[in-house]
């Protein structure tokens, strides 16, 4: 069952707000009616409320539904949520999509040219600091107000902590992915007024680490927590999502244990492949939970947002596409993202679905060869995404949509322990490596016929086949990184560079810049090398 996120939606004042402390919002207002930091927290029950604002804070924006009372300020609500932004950043930078908008940020994202002051970074820099403060508060909040609570309030309230963290954590981890070193503050960092301290990318990875470790041990086992929410799987899969990357984030290479988690997760007996890919994408993708270990929720009813799969679906729609009877939204689509040439071509070289049934593309009336990123038919289109059931029902809102985000699924874990075993990690079975891609490549076929043997399972083509089975769920831009293959000339594609036929880009752009702003108000931090 979806969680009800309606819940979510508890207007208050934070003691941390962005990366800095106000001293004067820690205080109890005259007005009874009136919630702040220092009575938010009054009431048991008020405790796994706040969690699900944390939750909330992966899709939505503000504490009116889909706009008004925003919590970051911009032009368009809707891109100032995490999940859109996040998703823009992992995707328009990368073969997997470009944007017909012609809107400059998006752009520079594209052409590898942004800088300090493209507004998508600020907006996803200040998204992801906010949703670290609310953490923050929660998990303080726990530590400093224990009293009055019976022995099971106390049990449940410390499982709300374990949670908190483990968003907080990833958090961190994306920050750490995004920006290298940042500001750094925890629940230690009581409110007031301050310059949060720059911490090291690779000391926020060990930070990360310890900390999804710890609650690990504290959360629900594999599969029994409620829909949409952590349990044990979802921190052993970022730590194996983490370990695979730790040679960009340190310096040094972590595969020994990005197979050890990636094994937690397949022995939990938890998780299995669900029986069809497409059905991963749809409005009642909630019903593939054997194979979504933790979704980001999407609901029309209870949690309206621009930000959420609703962008995906929407952007992502337009030209001969049938926007209500196929994606299920009644008001048309954007016109907006679709999928280079070059990532068809490399990835898809029979992109009708016929023989991989991940290629799930609308080709209608489109080209695939794109001389003009502002014109939509130029492109193929993203298809796989979807407001429509297995059944073919309409999602419950024909314009806020009923598809969940995996933000973890069990493919990821598979294609984890393959490239860390081909890497050389230790405890990893070559067999198994293979056996598991074959898995997923068989779902893939619907036979074995597209089984591959051991000597093709290289880090090119498991890179490729991360890029067949992940396509627009905001993977892309890591795997390049980690691959090699993001800045540079070694991997081009339509327009990188700002060129139709793509080059090569500066080895800066591996790493996004602290924004200006941020800079100008804590002189703690320093620039990223490039900027």
């Amino acid at each position: 069952m979806k969680l009800n996120r309606s819940l979510a939606i508890i207007i208050i004042l934070l003691g941390v707000l962005g990366t800095s402390c106000v001293k004067d919002l820690n205080v109890k207002p005259k007005d009874p009616r009136i919630i702040t930091s220092a009575t938010v927290f009054d009431k048991p029950e008020a405790y796994k409320q706040f969690l699900a604002k944390l939750y909330a804070t992966l899709s939505l924006t503000g504490q009116k539904g889909e706009s008004g009372l925003p919590e970051i300020s911009a032009p368009d609500e809707g891109t100032t949520a995490f999940l859109r932004g996040y998703w823009a950043l992992q995707e328009v930078t990368t073969d997997e999509c470009i944007n017909a908008w012609g809107d400059g940020g998006l752009v520079e994202y594209h052409g590898h040219a942004w800088s300090d002051q493209n507004s998508y970074v600020n907006l996803m820099y200040q998204r992801l600091f906010i949703n670290i403060s609310y953490c923050n508060e929660m998990i303080r909040a726990v530590n400093d107000n224990p009293g009055g609570l019976s022995g099971t309030q106390k049990t449940e309230i410390d499982a709300y902590q374990a949670e908190a963290r483990f968003l907080r954590a990833y958090f961190y981890a994306c920050a750490m992915d995004i920006f290298g070193n940042v500001p750094f503050v925890t629940e230690a960092d009581k409110p007031g007024a301050f310059l949060p301290k720059q911490i090291k990318r690779a000391d926020l990875f060990n930070y990360v680490e310890s900390e999804l470790k710890a609650v690990a041990d504290l959360l629900p086992a594999p599969g029994s927590s409620e829909y949409a929410r952590a349990n044990k799987a979802a921190a052993w899969a970022l730590l194996s999502r983490i370990y695979l990357n730790a040679q960009v984030y340190t310096g040094s290479a972590r595969y020994d244990q990005a197979i050890t988690y990636a094994n937690m997760v397949i022995n939990s007996g938890a998780y299995t492949l669900h029986d069809n890919y497409a059905g991963l994408f749809l409005a009642d993708n909630h019903l593939a939970g054997d194979e979504i270990i933790l979704p980001i929720a999407s609901s029309g009813a209870n949690s309206r947002s621009y930000g959420d799969v609703t962008f995906i679906i929407h952007a992502g729609v337009g030209g001969s596409m049938d926007a209500a009877n196929d994606y299920g939204i009644a008001s048309g689509g954007w016109n907006g993202n679709r999928m280079t040439t070059a990532f068809v071509d490399t990835q898809f070289p029979d992109p009708s679905g016929a023989t991989d049934k991940r290629a799930i593309f609308h080709t209608d009336g489109q080209t695939l060869t794109i001389t003009n990123p502002t014109i939509f038919t130029e492109g193929y289109l993203c298809a796989k995404w979807k407001n429509v059931t297995s059944t073919g029902e309409i999602g419950g809102n024909a314009t806020f949509v009923e598809t969940d985000f995996p933000l973890f699924r069990l493919a990821e874990v598979y294609l984890n322990y393959a490239e860390a075993t081909v890497r050389g990690g230790a405890g990893g079975d070559a067999g198994k490596a293979l056996q598991l891609v074959n898995e997923l490549r068989a779902r893939a076929y619907g036979n074995t016929s597209g089984n591959i043997t051991s000597s093709q399972l290289t880090l090119d083509f498991l890179l490729q086949e991360k890029g067949r089975e992940f396509y627009w769920e905001a993977q892309r831009r890591t795997d390049l990184i980690r691959h090699g293959k993001f800045t540079g000339s070694d991997l081009l594609w339509d327009f990188k560079g700002g060129v139709m036929a793509g080059t090569g880009t500066a080895p800066h752009f591996s790493l996004f810049p602290i924004p200006a702003s941020d800079l100008q108000l804590n002189n703690n931090l320093v620039q990223n090398p490039g900027y």
